[in-house]
């Protein structure tokens, strides 16, 4: 037996400060950011309820980091998923302030 297939979609919505992670559709989780006068302090990363235990957080998390560095933004971790995600994956690490 084979699992369908998810579609699975990261977006920034700079409007609200969150980047948002969507499966096949429906909103899954965010991870949102405060901005500061040269960096984006990561404060809280939230996957729903119904959605945990598929590993969304990882995709998020490097979704945001990416554009952070593609965009010349430093950031902070305030929220412990981001920090264990960079601690996981050190080639972050220069990204931090």
């Amino acid at each position: 037996m084979s699992e369908k297939a998810k579609n699975i979609e990261v977006v920034h919505n700079e409007g609200q400060k969150r980047f948002v992670i969507t499966v096949d559709g429906t909103p899954a989780g965010f991870a949102s950011y405060l901005d500061g006068p040269d960096f984006r302090n990561f404060n809280h990363t939230v996957i729903k309820p119904e959605f945990r235990g598929q590993g969304l957080s990882a995709p998020l998390i490097k979704f945001a980091l990416d554009d952070a560095r593609e965009s010349g933004i430093r950031i902070h971790d305030a929220c412990s998923a981001v920090a264990g995600y960079i601690q996981k994956h050190p080639e972050y690490k220069e990204l931090k302030s």
